[in-house]
């Protein structure tokens, strides 16, 4: 007897169930034309920026450079402005001192900013920067000025007015000069006035010449 094996049972629905797989997603194609307009993009932004560094640069030329005002200019205009504080002592010597110091810091390039009275003028006496008098006078003035800011003396206007007369006139010993016209260059008033002169006679000679020629000539002496 020959054994036969029995039909495939139907398959259920859970089995039919677990045979079912989702769709997939589409795939994406990229698009050659995006980042053609994203290029485009960038260039235009940095063509922007370009242009707009360029007007900025263009006019930042065009503005006038304003010259700095010289340090014995400006100590001219802060001890002018002192004369206003004769009324007090103390506002008035702080004002001239710290004028005078801060002047001749920028004038010989002397950086002592937080140096007190005396670091300053010792500073200053291993330097060339002033003669053997204007050190002399300028540790003299100093003491003083610190005597009516920190010991309470109250000078009178006249021995204010002296201190301001000296700091001007150390101002006005110590700022650059003017370099004068060497003697003999074209700049020399006498140089332009002697060749005004022998261009003169220069343009008179021919002149002297062509009369002589046309003098008629005098016979000689007859025997």
């Amino acid at each position: 007897m020959i054994a036969t094996s029995p039909p495939p049972a139907a398959a259920g629905p859970a089995a039919m169930a677990n045979d079912i797989r989702d769709i997939k997603p589409p795939v994406a194609i990229p698009n050659v034309w995006a980042w053609v307009w994203w290029t485009l993009a960038a260039l235009a932004i940095l063509a922007i920026f370009f242009l707009v560094w360029r007007w900025w640069r263009k006019r930042r030329s065009q503005i006038p450079i304003v010259p700095p005002v010289p340090a014995h200019v400006r100590a001219r205009q802060a001890l002018a402005e002192a004369l206003g504080f004769l009324g007090q002592p103390k506002p008035f010597c702080t004002l001239v001192s710290d004028t005078v110091r801060r002047y001749l810091e920028e004038r010989f390039d002397f950086r002592a900013p937080e140096r007190t009275t005396e670091e300053f003028l010792l500073e200053l006496q291993g330097t060339d920067l002033l003669t053997a008098e204007q050190r002399e006078w300028l540790g003299k003035f100093l003491e003083s000025c610190d005597l009516v800011k920190f010991a309470k003396y109250e000078p009178g206007e006249p021995e204010l007015r002296e201190l301001h007369s000296s700091a001007l006139k150390l101002v006005e010993e110590t700022e650059p000069r003017e370099a004068s016209p060497a003697a003999g260059s074209p700049s020399d008033p006498g140089v332009a006035v002697d060749a005004a002169s022998t261009a003169t006679a220069d343009r008179g000679a021919p002149s002297a010449a062509r009369e002589a020629r046309a003098l008629p000539k005098t016979a000689g002496p007859q025997t």
